[in-house]
């Protein structure tokens, strides 16, 4: 498999799939560049070895047509600065004024294409669609893994038209890397953290987790499906009536193998869904009628605490309360830091999933962390053990 540090890219053409897909405020201001920052070693790379790169990225949800507030020209001036040179920008990702201005590119040049969203043949994988846009390069590189689990046409389908010449960027061979090390290389202890509301968005996960970790400690709402499962009184707390029998199976399959479930001891009660909220500590199995489960308690912090500053290996996906909310804020940020500690103390930590990277930027805690995906979905699929449609395609 070619790969981007031996790859000679002299006075080659390089259609780079990135993800530009970051927030912006009503004046089209970038809030949180990480994704763009994240993209910059790859296009480095490309401009340093004598190519071109010309990128291509999907931005927010557009209706299939062109749509003012998703254009990736927002994107172009804070470009300019990071990469400190002229970035060109095709009003079209696909066509004749596309094409013409990719014939006047020179070496070290940087096209930037429009939203490919803009067009409904890109979700829907269309080959033709994914010719058009091989058809701008003579090599593809893809470094979205954010979008990886999608087999949409700049993901999945152009590499087929670059059979000797496809490869991944450094922030795809990274995530892979790390991800890798931990599914299939970890150090023991390995502990996993799983929060989040739903057991059903986390089954998956969990059940492929079962076959390699020491340690599963589990946060969020989920933890009230499996303390009701076990006969607990869980009063208003969020709870998948349907997901019971799943739940005490999934503990089941965990003795089976030796693994420890670490779930509440108590936590954080509320009479509503609201930051102003009456609060107390209760016991986890003992939620009051009409009170709500926000969060984890002390007691439960303390021991989780413990638990993670003796692994050696650290998978935290999903927060262990609202923590949005500053008062259910706590258990997240007791866990990051308990999860930054151990890091410092040799362990390695994976970080992934949106809630669990917007806690660790939170707290300003990502350079204490061994790595932080930058691919909610696309990492959670990976840990499931799938196989990622944008990464298969490279493989191949």
């Amino acid at each position: 498999m070619k790969n981007i540090e031996n790859y000679n890219f002299k006075g080659k053409r390089a259609l780079v799939r990135v993800d530009f897909n970051v927030p912006l405020d009503d004046n089209f201001n970038i809030t949180d560049d990480t994704r763009i920052r994240a993209a910059l070693p790859t296009i480095n790379r490309i401009i340093d070895g004598g190519g071109i790169p010309i990128l291509m990225s999907h931005l927010g949800r557009p209706k299939d047509a062109y749509d003012e507030k998703f254009s990736l020209k927002h994107i172009v001036p804070h470009l300019v600065e990071l990469l400190d040179r002229k970035v060109t920008f095709a009003p079209d990702c696909i066509g004749p004024e596309t094409e013409k201005l990719v014939r006047e590119m020179h070496p070290g040049d940087v096209l930037l294409l429009e939203n490919l969203r803009f067009h409904a043949e890109e979700k829907k994988g269309d080959e033709a669609f994914a010719a058009r846009l091989a058809k701008l390069a003579d090599v593809y590189v893809n470094d979205a893994f954010g979008t990886a689990h999608r087999a949409h046409a700049s993901t999945t389908i152009v590499a087929k038209f670059f059979p000797e010449d496809k490869m991944f960027g450094y922030l795809i061979e990274n995530e892979l890397k790390h991800m890798d090390k931990v599914l299939n290389d970890p150090e023991h202890p390995f502990t996993a953290i799983m929060g989040g509301a739903k057991v059903s968005d986390k089954i998956l996960i969990i059940e492929n987790l079962l076959e390699r970790v020491d340690n599963l400690i589990i946060g969020g709402g989920m933890v009230y499906t499996f303390i009701k499962a076990r006969g607990g009184k869980i009063g208003n707390s969020l709870v998948e009536e349907d997901k019971l029998n799943l739940a005490i199976e999934l503990l089941d399959i965990a003795n089976k193998k030796n693994v420890k479930v670490y779930l509440p001891v108590d936590n954080v009660v509320a009479d509503a869904f609201s930051n102003d909220a009456n609060t107390r500590i209760t016991p986890v199995d003992q939620v009051p009628d009409g009170w709500m489960g926000l969060d984890i308690g002390p007691e439960t912090i303390k021991t989780l605490r413990e638990v993670i500053m003796n692994s050696k290996t650290i998978l935290w996906n999903g927060p262990m309360g609202v923590f949005e909310m500053d008062k259910f804020a706590g258990g997240t940020k007791q866990v990051a830091l308990a999860v930054a500690d151990a890091t410092t103390a040799g362990a390695f930590s994976l970080v992934g999933g949106g809630d669990s990277v917007a806690a660790v930027n939170k707290y300003n805690l990502k350079d204490k962390m061994g790595f932080v995906s930058t691919g909610g979905g696309a990492m959670m699929e990976y840990m499931e053990g799938k196989e990622l449609p944008g990464i298969k395609a490279i493989r191949e």
